[in-house]
């Protein structure tokens, strides 16, 4: 009686134990995730947040040190700058404030060494890496342009024709660059949460002799685009 007592206390044991356990001792875990991206410093001036989702695989070389691989893709929100527009090039007046729209998603691939908590339920982690980041972008403005009447089922749509506003791309460019990535969180079992500061350096971008409102700059000559973000991430590493 005394030896079925404490083989059905071990079998309990190990059914409620060994997930932590084995989790904590996998020499290879795969990570899965989501979350909100902010750009940091001059960028949020000119690029909006958005949402993050990541890939990841991190391979333990022991139970404190870890190497990770992960892939993000970063869709940023919409940012409206107001430009002032002239009917003629040499118009010397102060022109008509207009919408212009940046918009932007930024995909990254990079590798981290992981330093972390072996063992325990709240296992923390810092992390450093880098790799490259390719960010392009699109600006637009709004226009009114007129559309002929059109039927279309499948559209779910009969328009009898008329004027629409439509979107006019300014102008379309991308920038693949080196960048770093330094950060930190906290795994809870298979769940974790995590905050990363991306920093990126980006092209030179020459400043044009003209005078040009799209330049939107202070004459200080030519700028580098570089990036700065902050990425809050949750979810799953098993």
């Amino acid at each position: 009686m005394y030896r079925k007592s404490m083989l059905a206390a071990g079998l309990f044991l190990l059914t409620v134990f060994p997930l932590s356990a084995q989790a904590q001792e996998k020499r290879t875990l795969f990570t899965i995730g989501g979350g909100y991206t902010i750009p940091n410093s001059d960028v949020q001036d000119h690029l909006g947040d958005g949402y993050n989702f990541t890939l990841g695989l991190q391979v333990n070389v022991n139970p404190v040190f870890g190497i990770e691989g992960l892939y993000s893709f970063n869709g940023l929100g919409e940012k409206n700058i107001k430009i002032p527009l002239l009917p003629q090039p040499l118009d010397t007046g102060s022109g008509t404030p207009t919408d212009f729209f940046g918009s932007m998603n930024m995909q990254y691939g990079t590798v981290s060494a992981v330093i972390q908590k072996p063992d325990g339920g709240v296992r923390p982690y810092g992390l450093v890496g880098a790799g490259i980041y390719y960010r392009p972008i699109k600006v637009t403005s709004p226009g009114v342009g007129y559309a002929p009447g059109y039927c279309n089922p499948w559209w779910y749509v009969c328009y009898p024709g008329g004027f629409v506003e439509v979107e006019n791309i300014i102008g379309e460019r991308s920038s693949t660059d080196f960048g770093m990535a330094f950060g930190g969180g906290v795994n809870f079992g298979t769940f974790f949460t995590e905050a990363r500061y991306h920093y990126i350096w980006g092209k030179e971008v020459e400043e044009l002799t003209t005078i040009n409102p799209l330049i939107n700059g202070d004459g200080t000559g030519d700028r580098k685009a570089n990036g700065q973000f902050l990425a809050f991430t949750f979810g799953f590493r098993f």
